[in-house]
């Protein structure tokens, strides 16, 4: 009986780990590098430019048994909004989580105002949403918007 090539898997499943998948293809590497996953020791597989019903072209990332903590979520969700996360145990779903833009984002973000008093004094910073749909945020502190494609993640 031949395989229906539609049907095959192109990544390989996880025994425990996590999968971030629908992300922009172009963001790819930066939720690699934010994760810091080029230094991680145990089994990491990605795919890029792959075929999207909802996005044109994805980008998926397995991580083998490593599972992101909420801080982690909160920052991908800020480079890939979309995205969904999907904790894996004994290779069955264990939990879902579908990504969306927090109301508010505190100490994960730098502020673009070279004034702004979160980049002259050792406080957090506070970005608060003021349009969702086009990823705009608002420094509480200086008042300067921003767009998610333009925000500078913390280290």
């Amino acid at each position: 009986m031949e395989k229906d090539a539609s049907k095959e898997m192109k990544v390989a499943k996880l025994c425990n780990g996590t999968v971030i998948d629908h992300i922009p293809s172009d963001k790819l590497f930066k939720v690699i590098s934010l994760l810091g996953l080029e230094n991680f020791n145990n089994q990491v597989t990605f795919g890029y430019n792959l075929d999207s019903k909802k996005i044109s072209k994805k980008a998926i990332i397995k991580i083998s048994d490593r599972f992101l903590q909420p801080e982690e979520v909160n920052k991908v969700a800020i480079i890939a909004p979309k995205a969904k996360i999907v904790m894996i145990r004994d290779y069955e779903v264990a939990e879902k989580i579908q990504l969306e833009l927090p109301d508010e984002i505190c100490g994960d973000v730098k502020c673009l105002n070279p004034k702004c008093i979160t980049n002259n004094e050792p406080m957090k910073t506070r970005f608060v949403a003021i349009n969702k749909a086009k990823g705009l945020f608002m420094c509480h502190y200086c008042e300067r918007a921003v767009s998610t494609e333009e925000m500078l993640l913390k280290e």
